[in-house]
C-alpha cells in the first residue's frame, strides 16, 4: 500500500512540475523504466533516491510516505 500512494504521490508531483518521467530519471540517476516502476508502486526505492526525489520535487518525504497531508 505505502508503495501504491507513494507512487501516485511522485505521479502527481511530477505532473504539477510538467516533467516526464525521462527527466525525472536522469536527474536522480536511474534508467527510466526503473522510475516507471517507482511510480506505478511496483519497485522500491533506496533512501538516496527517496532524498534526491524530495529535493528535485520539492516535496516532504513525510507526506510520500503518507505520514502527512502535505
Amino acid at each position: 500500500m505505502i508503495k501504491e500512494n507513494l507512487g501516485s504521490k511522485l505521479r502527481e508531483r511530477r505532473v504539477q512540475l510538467e516533467m516526464t518521467q525521462r527527466e525525472v530519471a536522469e536527474k536522480i540517476g536511474v534508467a527510466q523504466p526503473v522510475y516507471q516502476r517507482f511510480e506505478k508502486g511496483i519497485f522500491e526505492c533506496s533512501y538516496k533516491q527517496l532524498y534526491d526525489l524530495c529535493k528535485l520535487l520539492d516535496i516532504s518525504a513525510d507526506y510520500l510516505l503518507g505520514l502527512t497531508e502535505y
